[in-house]
């Protein structure tokens, strides 16, 4: 543990962010890794002894830095762990970085489920790092929740983030392409959740290079038109899905119409596209007939 004076460690800031860089990812890497977070150092600004503690001292927070300068790894990676809601969760390079947009899942099914007490079965297909799964398992104690992984490594690392967020077992984890590691729950699922791969060719070249060059392709490209992974996910649904069973797709910001349309191609109704903190039309909702 490192004790430091206030103005100390402004000055090595202010040094940092001469190199390059943003304020963002420089406070988000000393509050993963340093253990303080930008709201604390704030406060401890104010107060008269000045002095603030940090897990790590400032020549090995400042090689971190160096290093995502130089490299452009995302600062998640390098420290090993994203914020999510109030979670925080393990990442590696095997796991897409949970993003802020996709916090709003949590709040449309809450407006769908208000009552905490009913017991449902849902599923978080491709769950990653378990963002989404572990949320809800979380928020309602009586869901039974399922969550699936193509990636052996992501169902480990999702597995543990479960076990660090909770003292709860009602989660399990099964390694497997979307459905196919559903077969025994066939007919039994009231709500599937899905952040699939929606990138389309033409965008994925273009992406920013701490995105493109370090988290899983697998996670991001949804093929020529982005559609790959969600035409897959949404035909298969009704094998799994009760009647009167709901799905929630995450999709890409132009492709809200065309995930519509395949909804009602596959006998859902009451099919919604609803919109992120952005207003654009970036999940898709529908009932299974």
């Amino acid at each position: 543990m490192l004790i430091i004076s206030a103005e100390e460690f402004s000055l090595w800031k202010e040094k940092q962010i001469l190199k390059g860089g943003d304020h963002q990812s420089l406070n988000l890497l000393i509050d993963l890794l340093g253990g303080l977070s930008k709201n604390e150092f704030n406060l401890l600004k104010i107060k008269s002894e000045k002095k603030l503690k940090l897990k790590i001292n400032l020549d090995i927070l400042e090689s971190f830095w160096n290093k995502h300068l130089e490299t452009c790894i995302p600062i998640q990676y390098l420290s090993g762990s994203s914020y999510w809601r109030d979670l925080k969760l393990e990442v590696s390079n095997k796991v897409l970085i949970p993003r802020t947009e996709t916090e709003l899942v949590i709040e449309i099914i809450s407006e769908r489920f208000k009552n905490k007490e009913e017991k449902i079965t849902f599923v978080d297909l491709g769950t990653g790092s378990g963002a989404i799964g572990i949320a809800l398992a979380l928020a309602y104690p009586n869901w039974n929740g399922l969550a699936t992984d193509i990636d052996k490594n992501a169902v480990e690392i999702a597995s543990r983030n479960f076990t660090k967020n909770s003292n709860q077992s009602n989660l399990e984890f099964y390694d497997g392409n979307w459905w196919n590691a559903l077969e025994n729950f066939k007919g039994e699922i009231d709500l599937a959740i899905a952040n699939p791969p929606y990138i389309p060719q033409c965008t994925y070249e273009e992406l920013p290079l701490e995105v493109k060059n370090f988290e899983p392709k697998c996670a991001l490209f949804g093929g020529e038109d982005g559609l790959d992974h969600i035409k897959e996910i949404i035909q298969n649904a009704p094998s799994y899905l009760k009647e009167k069973g709901l799905l929630l797709v995450e999709n890409h910001f132009d492709q809200g119409e065309r995930v519509k349309q395949l909804f009602l191609k596959n006998r859902f109704t009451e099919v919604n596209v609803l919109k992120d903190f952005a207003g654009i039309g970036r999940f898709t909702i529908g009932r299974y007939k």
